[in-house]
């Protein structure tokens, strides 16, 4: 894949391409604390049936450093203006997590532009399914992961995404690469814009084509109950992908890729 960089005012994105000529795009979006590389065993499997793109979020990966001021408008607005330098029109997004939702919020900004989303294992963003309890906890996280020890907060953050030896190599490589300040300064203000997002979202339906993967596994919040209530308030299909965890698609690559691919091959035919 290509690396290429666009510049924003808080810094600079860097993100990835592998263009097949006349093949439709597939634009991968990674979770909170995780890098393009959550997505490496999605392109390497699908890039030579698909375009691909995947990016390093702001204050992810090599999109550092990076101004903590963004919010979710922020976002889908870069990712548009990313989409249209490349030419990427009617795309289908692939959001794991916080991707998911960033999935979701570029759907509600720019309707035409996206043809449908896959989630894996992210929760809707849609009001209905939030106590007020839990949007409050989501904006005041920040004493607590700085409460924990950071060699307990990266044993957490791998056994509590993964169930599978590459899930948990994986992500134990893409926390190290943080140090303690950084990734509570991070996570901090993804919890935070993620309420954010719900309470702007309002009750908005998806009004897409839509597929659900999540993890049967998936221990990370409460991820298993929100997709079961979007999937029957919604309509939408979901997929149960088995011994997973909440990185679904790292501990069952084949398996997500499958599920992506046919329902790419559904969308675009």
């Amino acid at each position: 894949m290509i690396e290429k960089t666009f510049s924003t005012p808080m810094g600079q994105i860097h993100y990835w391409t592998a263009e097949a000529p006349g093949r439709p795009w597939l634009v991968f979006l990674p979770g909170l604390t995780a890098d393009r590389r959550l997505f490496d065993k999605q392109t390497q499997a699908l890039s030579p049936r698909f375009s691909c793109l995947v990016w390093d979020a702001p204050a992810h990966g090599a999109s550092r450093p990076f101004a903590l001021a963004f919010s979710m408008e922020d976002l889908t607005c870069w990712l548009h203006a990313i989409m249209e330098r490349e030419g990427i029109k009617k795309p289908l997004l692939v959001g794991q997590s916080m991707g998911g939702c960033i999935a979701q919020s570029y759907r509600k900004a720019y309707p035409e532009s996206a043809a449908g989303l896959v989630t894996i294992d992210a929760p809707p963003l849609g009001r209905r399914y939030y106590t007020r309890a839990e949007l409050w906890l989501l904006k005041h996280t920040k004493w607590m992961y700085r409460s924990i020890p950071w060699g307990l907060l990266q044993k957490c953050g791998v056994a509590g995404t993964s169930e599978s030896p590459y899930g948990h190599s994986l992500m134990e490589k893409m926390l190290k690469s943080y140090c303690k300040e950084e990734y509570c300064a991070l996570a901090t203000h993804g919890y935070k814009l993620l309420a954010q997002a719900v309470e702007a979202y309002g009750e908005s339906a998806l009004a897409c084509p839509a597929l659900l993967l999540c993890g049967e596994k998936d221990g990370a919040g409460s991820c298993r109950r929100y997709d079961k209530a979007w999937a029957k308030a919604e309509g939408l299909p979901l997929v149960w992908v088995p011994e997973a965890g909440h990185n679904a698609n790292t501990d069952a690559p084949d398996f997500v890729n499958s599920h992506i691919e046919g329902f790419a091959r559904k969308l675009f035919l």
